[in-house]
């Protein structure tokens, strides 16, 4: 058993049936509470964020140590919504209804370009999705932004006090439904194939189908779910947990 395990982590050829989920399926890591911790979000325009925002409602910082939310470009919307839910979520931290921790919490936000434009011809979309994709790299290994009051500042922002921290790559990706979701997955599964170190053991991933999804997937859910590239694929609706095209936990959009 050992022999074949290691044959699979040693052949490149092997190794994609080893990193992706659909073939390999692991237990995450055990992790006492305040150990630091990455959790990726990437965030789609208009619904798409307030539905993953509202999902991450009463999300427990001392849990996720670092929060690093991914947006695309020309989404303001999505970026200052992410603000204002770190906002909340350290004022009620700060009031007591947090339990104390000695774990800074942080987070970042990085912009990558649009996989797809509204109405962009598909002739294109593969360059500008490849794009994409390359930006996702860096974010995956990305270097946060902190305050030195402790505060966070979005990467965009260059604020001369803030000093840069270097983080490892995420522990969990959360997505629920931009063709973005679909990059940064296809991005992590391409830097475990390749072993890259530090990433051995990261980068779980959790794909949350959007509420509006009925009776079928998306299409990003779809390509995730047919290539069996997420280690969770939640639904929010039972007719889909029915026909098997997804995990049935209720509705988590409050």
């Amino acid at each position: 058993m050992a022999m074949d395990r290691q044959l699979l982590t040693e052949s490149p050829q092997l190794r994609l049936l080893y990193v992706l989920p659909a073939f390999n399926a692991t237990k995450p890591r055990r992790r006492q509470k305040g150990q630091p911790t990455r959790l990726l979000v990437v965030l789609g325009s208009g619904g798409h964020t307030a539905e993953m925002l509202s999902i991450l409602q009463g999300l427990d910082p001392t849990l996720y140590t670092h929060r690093s939310y991914v947006v695309s470009s020309g989404d303001d919307f999505s970026a200052l919504k992410a603000i204002e839910f770190e906002s909340t979520m350290r004022n009620a931290y700060e009031q007591g209804k947090r339990e104390s921790t000695k774990v800074p919490s942080t987070y970042d936000i990085s912009v990558v370009p649009r996989a797809r434009n509204i109405h962009q011809p598909l002739l294109t979309t593969p360059i500008s999705s490849l794009r994409c994709l390359l930006a996702c790299f860096s974010i995956l290994r990305a270097t946060g932004t902190q305050s030195p009051s402790g505060s966070n500042a979005d990467q965009r922002s260059g604020c001369s006090r803030a000093h840069d921290i270097q983080y490892a790559y995420p522990d969990l990706i959360v997505a629920n439904g931009p063709a973005t979701a679909v990059l940064i997955v296809i991005a992590s599964l391409l830097v475990r194939i390749f072993n890259v170190p530090g990433a051995e053991g990261k980068m779980r991933t959790i794909y949350v189908e959007s509420w509006a999804r009925v009776s079928t997937l998306s299409l990003s859910g779809k390509i995730l779910r047919a290539c069996g590239m997420v280690n969770r694929m939640l639904v929010q609706w039972e007719t889909l947990g029915k026909t098997g095209q997804g995990e049935f936990r209720g509705a988590l959009v409050q």
